[in-house]
């Protein structure tokens, strides 16, 4: 699990910053990703279930402060904010977020963290590494089931993953995307995630002859034995197999031509009796291969996918953002957003809705949290941690994969398809478009200070413009509370 200090030193610059601004109170921050990589129509979402478990377990340690005290950067800040406030420093905020396995796209925030700005801003760093890394793993896993077409996937890439912590949080999502189980144990543990494993070629190569090695892994294994078959001829090892008398459950192809080796290791074996003997391959597999696979009908039970999944290899980074869209200055919830070129933010607390039944086919509408819900929209965004603890006990992977598996079923073919996706309609609300409009021009014609909406947006004595364009101040971050 991350720490206290997995986190970038300006978060603990800003959070001594902001004890210091005493008029500073609660903020909401929102995480999104801006564009889809290429060949992604859509994300999965994933990673939920360990961040709130980070957010649960917050705090710094001793030797953490000691350390931050001695950095150079820090040596101007007062020993009040190592002494006081680190130590005491636990979440207590409130969290919404997409279930995990659900959908999502552009601009569409994944969670939105709530809570003394201190505390909300100190655990971006770890927020984003979290949820935009087994977001990403979870949807290329989801392409890559849809590849193979109903025929079982199974995670094989630890060994490939940017270390071992990486290869445990891959292989969770590559589950909640639709793998049927992982080789990686401490996942297993963890996770309680069905395994797999066969044996290397050194086993094979550490015994005097292929019959030697295969015979001794069955004594062992029985019925339930995968033996690789390619490490020296895939003919030659089932030719030993047959000769042999043995009836291992799969015989695994992991190099060469897949398709034609599969289809003639498949007459060898159904010639010889072997028809309940499957055949599983792997070996730098990913969606497209395994589409061209599968479209050849070449006789596969079975694929395991490594390097693919574990580093998310076609989008190792997504380009996710964790950004200020409301504060809490002299009581009032200000809506803030950002007007840089290219990334630009809406403002205030959003929710989104799904409309599957909308004149243009489905799609999402993106809005105020507060404004009516649109006629048949199911809000996605739910609230699973209130004061710093969760709302409920996180549900079984399984039934996070089902409802992934569920939710993507119900996606435009076009926008599922793995090459030249079609994009998927998301729809700004018109009172999320005239708050950005309006605080907007408000920058714009008179500067940031002016963009205050408690000094009045055109410069009247009118309250603040709440997001759903009535005047006054939101009585409650989370409305239903009340």
């Amino acid at each position: 699990m991350p720490t206290a200090l997995s986190t970038d030193l300006y978060e603990i610059t800003m959070a001594a910053g902001y004890s210091q601004a005493e008029a500073v109170g609660h903020a909401s921050f929102e995480m999104s990703v801006r564009t889809l990589p290429p060949e992604r129509g859509y994300l999965v979402a994933a990673g939920l279930e360990p961040a709130l478990e980070y957010l649960e377990h917050f705090r710094f340690a001793v030797d953490e402060i000691d350390y931050l005290r001695s950095l150079s950067a820090l040596r101007d800040v007062p020993a009040s904010f190592f002494e006081d406030v680190l130590p005491n420093l636990r979440f207590t905020g409130d969290v919404w977020a997409l279930p995990e396995g659900c959908p999502v796209f552009p601009d569409e925030p994944l969670l939105r963290v709530t809570g003394p700005i201190i505390e909300a801003q100190v655990v971006e760093t770890a927020l984003l590494s979290t949820l935009l890394f087994q977001t990403s793993v979870a949807t290329r896993a989801s392409r890559v089931v849809q590849a193979a077409a109903g025929r079982p996937v199974f995670e094989f890439g630890a060994r490939r993953a940017h270390g071992s912590d990486a290869a445990v949080g891959a292989a969770r999502a590559a589950f909640i995307g639709g793998c049927a189980g992982s080789s990686m144990v401490e996942a297993g543990l963890r996770y309680g995630l069905p395994l797999s494993g066969t044996m290397a070629h050194s086993w094979v190569m550490s015994h005097p002859t292929e019959t030697d090695a295969f015979v001794r892994f069955m004594e062992l294994y029985g019925d339930q034995a995968v033996l690789l078959i390619d490490t020296y001829d895939s003919l030659d090892a089932v030719r030993q197999i047959v000769e042999a008398r043995l009836r291992p459950a799969a015989v695994r192809l992991d190099s060469g031509d897949v398709v034609a080796e599969s289809r003639a290791v498949r007459g060898q074996l159904d010639g010889a009796g072997l028809t309940e003997t499957q055949i599983f391959a792997s070996g730098d597999l990913d969606e497209h291969r395994i589409e061209q696979i599968v479209h050849a009908k070449a006789p596969i039970d079975a694929f395991g996918v490594g390097t693919a999944l574990s580093t998310s290899s076609d989008a190792p980074a997504l380009g996710g953002v964790y950004k200020l869209v409301e504060v809490e200055r002299d009581g009032r919830c200000i809506p803030t957003l950002k007007l840089s070129r290219g990334k630009a933010t809406y403002p205030g607390i959003k929710q989104v809705w799904r409309l599957a039944g909308s004149e243009d086919g489905p799609c999402d509408l993106l809005g105020c949290f507060d404004e009516e819900p649109p006629a048949g929209g199911s809000p996605l965004l739910e609230r699973v941690m209130v004061d710093g603890r969760r709302t409920r006990v996180p549900p079984p992977l399984g039934v996070v994969r089902a409802r992934a598996q569920e939710n993507l079923a119900r996606l435009p073919e076009g926008t599922r398809r793995l090459v030249a996706p079609e994009t998927y309609r998301v729809v700004v609300s018109q009172a999320l478009g005239r708050l950005k409009a309006e605080l907007g021009r408000s920058h714009i014609q008179t500067g940031p200070a002016a963009s205050n909406p408690a000094a009045g947006t055109r410069g009247d004595p009118e309250p603040p413009l709440r997001a759903d364009g009535a005047r006054g101040a939101r009585p409650d971050r989370n409305p239903d509370r009340n």
